[in-house]
């Protein structure tokens, strides 16, 4: 059965990229969600293996931090794995304080350490 990852806040663009990157590295489900209130109706209904949140949301820069805290304080979520998409190490620290994992920025998509971080969650 295949893991499922949902894509919380990433254009079009950054979105087919991840869909290509995981698709070549896992056996993984994508359902793209466009912003909060869409990612909090999605997992209201689903389970998912995690949970990938663009930084800014909604145009509030500090937007996927704020979603992390509320997943988080969510009994019903508060398990569920989550990562910060972004190239800011202020940023991946607070959503890491939040109760995030360790996350990473759209320049290290491609990584082979990006798949490292995904693997235990999506394999």
């Amino acid at each position: 059965m295949p893991k499922r990852l949902l894509s919380v806040g990433n254009c079009s663009y950054d979105d087919s990229r991840i869909k290509r990157m995981v698709g070549e590295h896992f056996d993984a489900e994508i359902m793209r969600a466009s912003g909060k209130t869409d990612a909090t109706e999605k997992l209201g209904g689903s389970r998912f293996d995690l949970i990938l949140i663009n930084r800014t949301l909604g145009g509030n820069p500090n937007g996927g931090v704020e979603l992390i805290r509320q997943i988080k304080s969510a009994p019903e979520l508060a398990n569920t794995p989550v990562m910060l998409l972004s190239n800011y190490p202020d940023c991946q620290t607070a959503a890491i304080a939040e109760g995030a994992e360790a996350g990473f920025g759209k320049s290290e998509l491609d990584r082979p350490s990006t798949v490292e971080k995904l693997r235990g969650f999506l394999s």
